[in-house]
Order: structure tokens, then C-alpha cells, then sequence
């Protein structure tokens, strides 16, 4: 049986839509109007995979992905055949979209295809990473526990970002609301006041002249700026899609002081993390380096990890060739060695993805707790300033009357 998309009027002519399984277009009309709804269009889920994104397909938001995952774990481990459990996912889920890849994936299972296989039908939804690792489950005959890592892991990689996230946004507020008081007082509160000596023929002092100037460059010129801001912007988004470029940039942040060690965190952070459960899910090791390697989002990094990966498949130690690209913290490469030696490379490699996510999520909230204060201190300096630019010609003229 296959998965139909079908649009159909009921018998108050309400529009409806939704996904239903059957071995033809001819039997889902028929179901349809059994209902005694008027079909007006069926269409095959394969041909719509097809036809949507260059035959890529759908993709799907993490915490679908993760719960989908949970839940399918949970009833393969319960003994149901993948099929079944396919079908039962499919008629749990209150997405149409969602529902309608399911049971394509269920037909391409019926049709004797692995579930690895079926997945990658739909590469939006189901990235490299997963795909390998149900292949892995399946091959080692215990799919369930490498579901179960896999929705941790799916799990604890939404809760990282969301953690980045929600850090960076207060600093980013605060950032645009201290931008709009000062641009505030400068556009409005220091014209008024100034003009008022300027009419009088005071001469102004220099630092109340600096921010008058100031104050005509915004009111003049602010339009232009903000669109030459955006032009930028742009011009910077679409110079990042080239592959050049966008290695040269990455690499430029890799020199800036305390970025650079951010920068080389995160990523190995999230390459360390995605190697212990490809590996703890029985995906050999030079192929587990190579689909980490690809979830770096930095490219230099990337560049020597693809090198590290060469090193292993000749033969070479994992912690040797991470040396040698000198992005990994010593306690890492000294841990993952401890792993080699003893035999138990996959726990190490999770209690060492653990700490460097630890440490990352503790370097990230002390960046925000020095970046307030830093902040307010900055600000309070400029509205000091702005203050003083203001106060200075009316002491002026208080010690001529005197």
C-alpha cells in the first residue's frame, strides 16, 4: 500500500485535506466518497517527494524529529514489527506533511527496503547522521537503544542551541535598546537645548560642537546610513555562500582572542558529540569521523578534521591525528587516548563531548554576565558624555552673567 495527499469537499462543502493509505488513486476516491465526500484531487506522496525541493522532500523541525524518534524507539522496543510501528507514528502525528512521509517511508519498508533506506527518501528530514546510525541499529539487530541515543542525542543538540540562543538574545536587546536611547537623545533632546546658544551667538565648546554635528549626521544622513547598513549586510550574506570566502571569514574568527577559543569549542564540542554516538551506535570509526567532520559548521576545522580522518583509515591513533590539527583542548586528546588504551574509546568519548558542552555552556553565561555590566557601564559613559555636552555651554554662560 501507498501513502495518498488527498483534497476533498464533505457534505457541507467544507474543504478538506489529508493523507490516507491505499494500493491506488481509483480505491482513495472511493474511499472518499464512501465517506460521502467529493474528491477533487489525490496525489501520490512519492510523486510529491518528486516534485517538492529537487526531490528532496519535506524537512522537519528538531523537536519533531525527536520526538518521532522517542516514539518509535519506544515501540520497536515494545516488540512491534517497523511497519506497525511506522503506521502507528503516522496516525499519532496531527501534521499532514508529516504523516504523509511516514507512511511513504512505511511503503518503501512494505516493499522490503531497510528503514535506513526508506529514510533517505527524505534527506531534509532525515540528515547523513541518522540515517547512518539506523543503519548501524539496524545491522546490529538492537534498532530501539540506538533510536533511544539517537532522540538523546537530538534532544541535548535542541537544548545546546536553544541554550546559545536565549543567552546571546538579552545582550542583543539590551544592545538595541541602548542604540535607540542614544540615538534618542541625540536627534531629539541635544538639537533643542543646543540651539538655544547657538541663536545666542555662544560659541559652543568643542565636545558640545562634536555631538551637534553628530546630531545633524543622524537626522540628515540616517536613512542612508541604515540602508548602506543593509546593503552591507546583504552584500555579507550572499559573499557567505561562496565557499572561499566563507572559509577565509571562519578563519579570520579563529584569530580574534576569546572568539577564537569560543569558535574551536563549540565545534569540537559538536564533533566530539556526534562521534561518541555514531561510534557507541556500532558505526565504524574512520566512517563515524567522516559524518562528524560534515556537522563542523567551521571550515577550517572541518579541512583538518577531513585530514585527521585520512590519518585514521591509514592506521594512525584518533587522539594523534586530533592533535594534529590543533583545534582539541589537551584534557580532550589526553581522555580520548585514556579511551583508546583501555578498550572503552565510546564512553570516553561521551564523558569527553559531555565536559566540552559543559564548559561551553559555562563559557557562554560568563560572557553574558561580564558582557551587562560592560554594557551599562558603556552606556552610562555615553549618556555621561551627552549630558556633559549639554551642561558645558550653560556653566559657560553662567560665568560670563557672573
Amino acid at each position: 500500500m501507498a501513502a495518498f495527499l488527498y483534497q476533498a469537499l464533505d457534505a457541507k462543502g467544507k474543504q478538506l485535506k489529508g493523507v490516507i493509505e491505499a494500493d491506488s488513486a481509483r480505491q482513495v476516491r472511493q474511499k472518499l466518497r464512501d465517506k460521502g465526500w467529493m474528491p477533487l484531487s489525490v496525489e501520490s506522496t512519492s510523486v510529491k517527494q518528486k516534485s517538492s525541493a529537487g526531490g528532496r522532500g519535506p524537512g522537519m523541525s528538531v523537536p519533531d524529529l525527536a520526538l518521532l524518534t522517542r516514539q518509535l524507539a519506544t515501540l520497536i522496543g515494545a516488540g512491534l514489527p517497523i511497519d506497525e510501528a511506522l503506521r502507528a507514528l503516522s496516525e499519532q502525528t496531527g501534521k499532514a506533511k508529516i504523516k504523509a512521509m511516514i507512511l511513504a517511508i512505511r511503503a518503501k519498508v512494505l516493499e522490503g527496503y531497510t528503514l535506513a533506506k526508506a529514510l533517505a527518501e527524505y534527506p531534509k528530514a532525515f540528515p547523513h547522521l541518522y540515517r547512518s546510525t539506523v543503519s548501524a541499529g539496524e545491522h546490529a539487530g538492537h534498532l530501539d537503544g540506538v533510536l533511544n541515543r539517537l532522540a538523546d542525542y537530538t534532544e541535548a543538540r535542541q537544548a545546546a542551541d536553544q541554550k546559545i540562543k536565549l543567552a546571546a538574545m538579552y545582550p542583543l536587546i539590551l544592545s538595541i535598546v541602548a542604540i535607540g536611547i542614544v540615538v534618542g537623545l541625540l536627534t531629539y533632546v541635544v538639537p533643542d537645548i543646543v540651539d538655544v546658544f547657538v541663536k545666542n551667538g555662544q560659541e559652543l565648546p568643542a565636545l558640545t560642537q562634536f555631538m551637534l554635528d553628530l546630531s545633524h549626521l543622524i537626522t540628515d544622513y540616517g536613512l542612508y546610513i541604515l540602508i548602506a547598513v543593509a546593503a552591507a549586510v546583504l552584500l555579507f550574506g550572499q559573499a557567505m555562500r561562496s565557499p572561499v570566502f566563507r572559509g577565509k571569514f571562519h578563519a579570520f574568527m579563529l584569530a580574534i582572542p576569546g572568539i577564537g577559543g569560543f569558535a574551536k569549542d563549540a565545534n569540537t564540542a559538536r564533533f566530539g558529540s556526534t562521534l561518541a554516538i555514531l561510534t557507541s551506535s556500532g558505526v565504524p570509526l574512520v566512517e563515524a569521523m567522516r559524518i562528524a567532520s560534515q556537522v563542523v559548521e567551521n571550515i577550517p576545522i572541518q579541512k583538518a578534521l577531513a585530514e585527521a580522518t585520512v590519518e585514521v583509515s591509514e592506521g594512525g591513533s584518533l587522539h594523534k591525528s586530533l592533535d594534529h590539527t590543533g583545534y582539541f583542548a589537551p584534557i580532550m586528546l589526553h581522555m580520548i587516548a585514556s579511551g583508546e588504551n583501555s578498550g572503552e574509546l565510546d564512553a570516553m568519548l561521551a564523558k569527553t563531548a559531555q565536559q566540552q558542552e559543559t564548559t561551553l555552556e559555562n563559557t557562554v553565561s560568563a560572557m553574558v554576565k561580564i558582557f551587562e555590566p560592560m554594557m551599562l557601564l558603556t552606556m552610562g559613559a555615553i549618556v555621561a558624555l551627552i549630558v556633559a555636552a549639554i551642561m558645558m555651554p550653560i556653566l559657560e554662560l553662567q560665568n560670563m552673567v557672573r
